[in-house]
């Protein structure tokens, strides 16, 4: 439900755009110049009859000129009877003959909503706030169609996100924002037209879900993620595998390479300074990999005598 501050604000837009109790300046000044021209008779008759007149007359006729601003539209009703629109500016109406029930604002209006604890498809509570922004295409059908068109469509807006919140599901809901804002503002316009309304947007601000539920979401997308990876891990060993396959088929039928293949291996492994490495004897003997690790250790020599280590402070 709209908060008190926004119903407060939707009732003095309904008062400001009712006919009764605007003033304007071209009243004002009928009203002074009837009752000056009444003093000044007055004092030259010497008959306060003249002031009575003046003063009757003065409100009469400051109740014929009407002032609509430029994005306003008057409603006129001749002894209850609609005759038409007026404005913007100035115009004028017959006084209590003619009366102004509605100044219609045709311009963009915006209408906070929500949708407080409804249930979604799946029986899941939630709290949706949402915006609706709405213009007057027709002030006619506005001002005789519905009683209150701006708290007629509030409701409208209210209604229709229930019902669409109600069959709806919570992933839905929660994925699908702009395809339920487009279904709702289709709804809202199918409801309001008639009333002279038209639906520019329907923009959906928050959507709060229970706290126990946003943890089993948080704990249920971890999952997701952990199984994502676990499953990117085995395709990546099923690759390798692969991959052994195809160089295990390639050495099958030559052991040169093979030996090749298993020499740079050692080396590799053995000319890191420090790096120890322990081959089966007949590994050593069946690939002639005495003279290989000689050089690799003859190498690591080499290093150590190029790096001596620092003389210690008791030598």
């Amino acid at each position: 439900m709209p908060g008190m501050d926004e119903v407060l604000a939707a009732r003095r837009a309904a008062r400001a755009s009712r006919g009764s109790g605007r003033t304007n300046v071209v009243a004002i000044f009928i009203l002074i110049v009837s009752l000056l021209a009444g003093v000044v008779v007055t004092a030259s008759t010497q008959n306060p009859g003249w002031l009575i007149i003046a003063v009757i007359a003065g409100i009469f006729l400051s109740q014929s000129p009407k002032i609509a601003k430029q994005w306003e539209r008057a409603v006129v009703l001749h002894l209850g009877k609609y005759t038409g629109l007026r404005g913007p500016g100035l115009f004028w109406i017959v006084p209590f003959v003619e009366t102004i029930s509605i100044y219609i604002d045709q311009r963009v209006i915006t209408t906070s909503f929500a949708a407080e604890e409804t249930l979604t498809s799946d029986t899941v509570p939630v709290n949706v706030d949402a915006v609706l922004f709405w213009m007057v295409h027709d002030s006619e059908k506005a001002a005789l169609e519905v009683q209150d068109y701006a708290q007629a469509v509030s409701w409208a807006a209210q209604t229709g996100l229930r019902d669409i919140i109600g069959r709806t599901s919570l992933s839905d809901l929660l994925r699908g924002r702009e395809r339920i804002e487009a279904e709702l503002q289709a709804l809202i316009d199918q409801r309001s037209n008639p009333w002279g309304v038209t639906v520019q947007s329907v923009e959906m601000r928050d959507i709060v879900i229970p706290t126990s539920l946003q943890d089993a979401m948080s704990r249920e997308a971890q999952a997701s993620r952990e199984k994502s990876a676990r499953i990117i891990l085995g395709q990546a060993e099923v690759e390798i595998a692969q991959l052994f396959f195809q160089a295990a088929k390639s050495y099958e039928n030559n052991p040169t390479a093979l030996h090749l293949r298993a020499m740079n291996i050692l080396y590799e492994g053995l000319k890191e300074k420090g790096a120890l490495m322990v081959v089966p004897s007949n590994v050593v003997e069946s690939m002639g990999l005495g003279g290989m690790m000689g050089a690799a250790a003859l190498r690591q020599q080499t290093l150590s005598d190029a790096n001596p280590k620092p003389a210690s402070a008791a030598d």
